[in-house]
């Protein structure tokens, strides 16, 4: 009896070390390989997902923009000055009569989703103001991401 516990002893011990054993190499190089595999497949995707938020960010500041600028018009009775630009909307200029702002919340002009300001041109060919985020690449007309984006439709 007592050698029948000692073996079951020693059995329970070969299991337990064989448990603890790890992984091998092989193992651990399927593994990133399959990981690997699945970032080549997704990344693209998930990068493309980033730029189109981005591109309708820049479509919903202009939204924006642009209902500020139709309240400053009411205030004043004219939109701002191409040499005023969007930042007559957070401060208020020498010819603003009624000025009743600042119209954007947090008492300044935000960039584009790319980080660089967005263009205000008035008067413009396209209506009384025109805003333009120049895309990622900051460059007039592009394609994609790199695309303008602006308050009119083409």
């Amino acid at each position: 009896m007592g050698t029948e516990i000692l073996r079951g002893a020693r059995r329970r011990r070969r299991a337990r070390r064989r448990s603890q054993a790890g992984y091998t190499l092989v193992e651990l190089l399927v593994v990133i390989t399959i990981i690997g595999l699945i970032v080549a497949l997704v990344g693209p995707r998930v990068l493309n997902y980033l730029g189109d938020s981005k591109v309708k960010t820049a479509k919903i500041q202009i939204q924006g923009f642009a209902s500020a600028l139709d309240l400053f018009y009411l205030d004043t009775g004219r939109y701002p000055m191409g040499s005023e630009g969007l930042a007559a909307l957070v401060q208020r200029s020498a010819g603003a009569g009624n000025w009743n702002g600042p119209y954007l919340k947090g008492g300044a002009v935000p960039a584009d989703p790319w980080g660089k300001p967005y263009v205000y041109r008035s008067p413009s060919e396209h209506g009384p103001y025109d805003i333009v985020s120049l895309g990622s690449d900051g460059q007039e007309g592009g394609s994609g991401t790199a695309a303008d984006i602006t308050s009119w439709t083409r």
